[in-house]
């Protein structure tokens, strides 16, 4: 199969037990694991495999794990000679992406989410924020909303993730008057379960040190393309990927855009790669009824053995 594109997936996909079928069944994925308590200094396993979900769930525990876990599961998919020929993650899981693309090794994946989630949530602990996600308004009208309330405090977009269910993120004040005004307008606004108001200038005072640490890591030209959430485009540099990846802490996710652009590619299978199966119900809104293509939730042992198959079985 000559166009199969690996998506991994970010915060709000984690649950206990994801990742324990595969750990006992795969020495790969032992290794992940292994190497990811090793850099964390962090019990990794115990929290993906028994939880508890409030402890797993804090920013500086799920960035680790989460990827520990979609990394695993892309050593399996690798295993089997099964690799993209395109690859995006969202938000967190683009640290994934870019492993998955060869551009950053998965030692550096993990350091990198690590520091990353340490960073956030010292910055969530100084400034409360909150994110609430806005279903029925095109991006235009919610961007308007946003704009008249910014004013008054912090309050942005975070995600585009499909036409009309788009992330907002800030200052709890500012952040319920944009929902109320969305409301009013016909939109269902979900506040959502998080520590910080990611993707704001509220965690700002993280992004310098973030990039310093980005520059001393080693990032190499990519094996396959990659759509950044920053710009919804593919990047090929190694620098202009690294800059991007410093940006992406405070700007928006462009999911929406990037799986537009995905669709132009003639893709014949989309593998979500890591727990969950949000990115799945995201791309069956937007891709169209017709478009002829393979979705596959890698998520447990047994999709990714059927996942695996299929793939394998279908003729170039």
């Amino acid at each position: 199969m000559k166009n199969v594109v690996f998506l991994f997936p970010g915060q709000g996909s984690q649950n206990v037990g994801m990742g324990e079928d595969i750990y006992q069944a795969f020495p790969e994925a032992r290794e992940i694991f292994e190497t990811a308590e090793h850099i964390t200094d962090m019990p990794v396993r115990e929290l993906c495999f028994k939880g508890p979900m409030d402890k797993l769930t804090q920013t500086v525990n799920l960035q680790p794990a989460v990827t520990a876990v979609n990394l695993a599961y892309l050593s399996l998919l690798n295993r089997e000679g099964i690799f993209p020929s395109l690859t995006a993650g969202h938000s967190l899981g683009e640290y994934s992406a870019l492993c998955a693309a060869g551009v950053i090794s998965a030692e550096d994946t993990l350091k990198l989410v690590y520091r990353r989630g340490a960073l956030m949530h010292r910055e969530a602990e100084k400034n409360k924020g909150a994110m609430h996600a806005i279903v029925g308004l095109p991006i235009e009208a919610l961007q308007e909303i946003v704009a008249s309330v910014q004013p008054e405090g912090v309050v942005a977009i975070a995600n585009h993730n499909t036409e009309k269910q788009i992330v907002i993120t800030g200052a709890p004040a500012p952040v319920e008057k944009v929902s109320a005004a969305a409301t009013q307008k016909g939109a269902r606004s979900i506040p959502l379960k998080v520590s910080g108001a990611w993707h704001s200038r509220l965690i700002e005072g993280a992004q310098q040190e973030f990039e310093n640490f980005l520059s001393d890591t080693a990032f190499s030209t990519p094996k396959c393309d990659i759509l950044m959430n920053v710009t919804g485009e593919t990047v090929s540099e190694p620098d202009a990927i690294r800059a991007i990846m410093a940006r992406q802490l405070c700007s928006p996710v462009r999911w929406y855009p990037s799986m537009q652009s995905l669709m132009t590619r003639q893709i014949e299978a989309i593998v979500e790669v890591g727990p969950g199966k949000v990115l799945t119900g995201l791309m069956k809104q937007i891709l169209p009824k017709d478009y002829p293509c393979k979705i596959y939730t890698v998520n447990s042992l047994k999709n990714l053995e059927q996942a695996v198959r299929e793939i394998q079985n279908t003729v170039d």
